[in-house]
């Protein structure tokens, strides 16, 4: 039987994800709030919210749950200053939120080109500008975005989410070295096919079991729970001289 680690660093801490409401989100919204953080989380599904609330009902620091659409630029800036109230200074963010529906170039119009970036990386630019006087306040912390093997594996499909993905490796890399300076840690957290819910419901058939059999290093299936302990160790202290790269959850796939 597993026995996973425990990080004192992260205790009282504050911690804000994006899209946490299900899925890999309220994975990490568990873990950290089961390692004694301050969590607050940011979704539209009021539902799947409500439910992860009552199942975490019994940590020392219930998480707190601020219905925000990402996309309104205006609604993120009003969800971080509620997020500051609730839980002071943020010490961690996970960028967490993405959408990656299915689509073809053929069908790509201005709108749809402009909705795609604002779910999959407008947001991540605007939540990270927000938090750095935060982060500089508190004399560092730790920033985790969101990244992806998909457009690392020319999965078709999807070539917006590909593309905006990729640049969140960019933005990562671009970032690294100004924030740092103010021991500020950013860093691309990098999940493989994650079987959650809606993927086993979506695109799990007999052909992506016998794909995940033969590209994965590791027999079985890749689970939120795995990326939400990679976030953790990047959320630590631990992780103090870790900056600027990129952290593969995929099962050696990639």
């Amino acid at each position: 039987m597993s026995t996973f680690a425990i990080y004192p660093s992260l205790a009282g801490r504050s911690v804000l994800v994006t899209g946490g409401a299900t899925g890999i989100g309220a994975a990490y919204v568990q873990h950290f709030a089961c390692q004694g953080a301050r969590v607050v989380f940011l979704d539209i599904d009021d539902a799947g919210a409500e439910a992860l609330l009552g199942a975490l009902g019994h940590v020392l620091h219930p998480p707190h749950y601020l219905h925000c659409d990402l996309t309104d630029l205006q609604a993120l800036d009003a969800a971080l200053a509620r997020a500051r109230e609730l839980v002071g200074p943020i010490a961690v963010l996970v960028n967490n939120a993405a959408n990656d529906v299915r689509h073809a170039l053929a069908d790509v119009d201005a709108a749809s080109f402009e909705r795609n970036v604002a779910v999959n990386l407008r947001h991540q630019v605007f939540a990270t500008q927000a938090v750095v006087a935060d982060m500089c306040q508190l004399g560092g912390g730790s920033i985790i975005c969101l990244g992806s093997t998909g457009w690392m594996k020319k999965n078709g499909g999807y070539p917006l989410y590909a593309m905006a993905k990729a640049a969140v490796h960019g933005f990562v890399n671009g970032m690294a070295r100004e924030l740092g300076r103010h021991h500020i840690r950013i860093n691309a957290l990098v999940p493989g096919w994650v079987i959650t819910e809606k993927q086993a419901r979506l695109w799990l058939d007999d052909a992506g079991r016998e794909e995940i059999a033969q590209m994965q290093c590791m027999p079985g299936y890749l689970q939120a729970d795995d990326l939400a302990r990679a976030a953790l160790f990047l959320a630590a202290d631990d992780s103090r001289m870790c900056t600027g790269q990129d952290f593969i959850v995929d099962g050696g796939w990639v």
